[in-house]
């Protein structure tokens, strides 16, 4: 399994079979659409009936303990008489059945009828994150993708336990989220994407269905508005947001460090007050990203004004504030989360220090370790490898508590997987830089770190490629893992 669980032990001489007569029993309303989303699944796969009922069942979902697990663990049981999973709540549920998925035979994740027999080794697991946050970014701005295509990338990232979903929303080369008061970010702002292909967006129909969907399976979504730099979209979008009221050409290649919002004229500030009160408003989770990376067209002292600015107004609208980790060299408000995206470099590492000194806490991303963007090897044909090549090992092989020396452990919120699309413009290609490397990362967010070790991890990781063919993932044969 992936993550590794907290605590697991045999249970000798005890096998559960899921025969053609078993039921899937509930005793919390709250828990139903995961018990029916659940029983859909194997329905498809095994071809039973499998009807809902209350209370016990063969298969049983409970909310009737497990309350110092806090609200995702969660403890499971199979054995001979049946498998029950027990938690505080729904979402502890939630994080018990995709224990639970990856205890069957993985062809029980087929869309069609299957041979059994559908058998789980006796086992008792007790189960709950290392840390709260543990998440995935998908670029969509420098290729867009389609609100199926996005719902397919939530249902593959949540069977790892994956709790935040990170989207990049708006960059140079793209605005793909509608303001109605900027109706033109959209309108001609995200017309285009990386390679001049055309681009797309979501109406705020489609943002809230991605919302939806994401908190279905208990995954938080954190929208970006990328600022003051990375903004080439927007200037090109309404000139007065530009030096001198001119607005540049949309852009579609793939530099930065190039575009900057004008720090000194009121209407920058009258935009950001709008964009944020829009995407606030649609919203349910309490974090904004408001970006601040790669500013490098923004002289330093007017960075600062920047942040100071920008950061009131999202805390205005009801939100914490989350930033690049640049954002630290400014003034942060309390309750900041620091995205650090450095590796080993001091400057960076000087960052995290002075966000944590301010009262923030930090998601570590290093871009050598968790970039997903970032190639395997020499010869992968798709991604990037400004932050060097990195190995399905590599992207393991580190401790979130020791990666920048002389961090408490209470300032660390936890992982986080970018994804940015450059070299990416379909879903097969995000699943080919995604996997094998994502379950990695988000077990390094959920397992203690004892549990953490890489041949242990290597041949767990080997029993899910016969799961991937099963969901059609277009994984990375990586040659190091000696895949079933």
């Amino acid at each position: 399994m992936i993550p590794q669980p907290t605590a697991q032990q045999p249970l000798l001489d005890e096998t559960f079979i899921l025969q053609a007569d078993a039921t899937i029993g509930v005793d919390d309303p709250a828990a139903q659409p995961i018990a029916e989303r659940f029983a859909a699944r194997l329905r498809r796969s095994t071809g039973f009936a499998l009807p809902m009922q209350d209370g016990a069942g063969t298969i049983t979902l409970s909310t009737g303990g497990a309350e110092s697990l806090g609200a995702e663990g969660y403890e499971l049981r199979a054995d001979t008489s049946g498998v029950t999973i027990t938690a505080a709540g729904a979402e502890g549920l939630f994080r018990g059945v995709t224990t639970l998925r990856q205890l069957l035979p993985a062809k029980a994740e087929a869309g069609s009828a299957q041979d059994g027999p559908w058998e789980i080794a006796g086992t008792t697991i007790t189960d709950t994150p290392r840390y709260g946050y543990r998440g995935v970014m998908l670029d969509v701005t420098r290729h867009f993708f389609t609100v199926d295509q996005v719902k397919k990338f939530i249902d593959l990232v949540s069977l790892y336990k994956i709790n935040r979903l990170h989207l990049h929303l708006s960059d140079d080369q793209g605005w793909r989220i509608q303001v109605d008061s900027w109706p033109r970010l959209t309108e001609y702002g995200g017309s285009l994407q990386v390679g001049g292909g055309a681009g797309g967006s979501y109406t705020k129909e489609d943002y809230a269905e991605l919302v939806r969907y994401a908190g279905e399976r208990y995954i938080t979504v954190v929208p970006e508005i990328d600022t003051p730099g990375h903004t080439n979209a927007a200037l090109a979008s309404y000139p007065e947001l530009n030096k001198g009221d001119q607005a540049p050409e949309l852009y579609t290649e793939t530099e930065v460090g190039f575009s900057s919002l004008t720090i000194d004229k009121d209407v920058t500030y009258e935009f950001l007050d709008d964009v944020f009160r829009e995407v606030a408003e649609q919203t349910p989770g309490d974090v904004l990203h408001l970006g601040g990376d790669e500013a490098h067209s923004t002289p330093h002292g007017e960075y600062l004004t920047f942040v100071s600015r920008a950061t009131e107004l999202v805390v205005k609208h009801g939100k914490r504030v989350m930033g690049w980790h640049e954002i630290a060299d400014g003034e942060l408000p309390a309750g900041t989360v620091v995205q650090y995206w450095g590796t080993e470099d001091p400057k960076a590492q000087g960052l995290a220090h002075k966000a944590v000194e301010q009262g923030a806490t930090l998601v570590l991303s290093p871009a050598n370790r968790a970039y997903l963007d970032m190639k395997y090897h020499e010869e992968t044909p798709l991604g990037l490898q400004w932050a060097g090549l990195v190995s399905v090992e590599q992207s393991y092989s580190w401790n979130p508590a020791t990666l920048i020396p002389n961090v408490p452990a209470s300032a660390i919120d936890g992982v986080e997987a970018p994804l940015w699309t450059e070299t990416l413009d379909d879903l097969d290609k995000v699943e080919f830089m995604t996997f094998p490397r994502l379950p990695g990362i988000a077990e390094l967010g959920w397992s203690p770190e004892s549990a953490l070790d890489w041949t242990a991890y290597r041949d767990r990781l080997a029993e899910q490629g016969s799961r991937w063919e099963v969901l059609d993932v277009n994984f990375y044969r990586a040659p190091e893992i000696d895949w079933r």
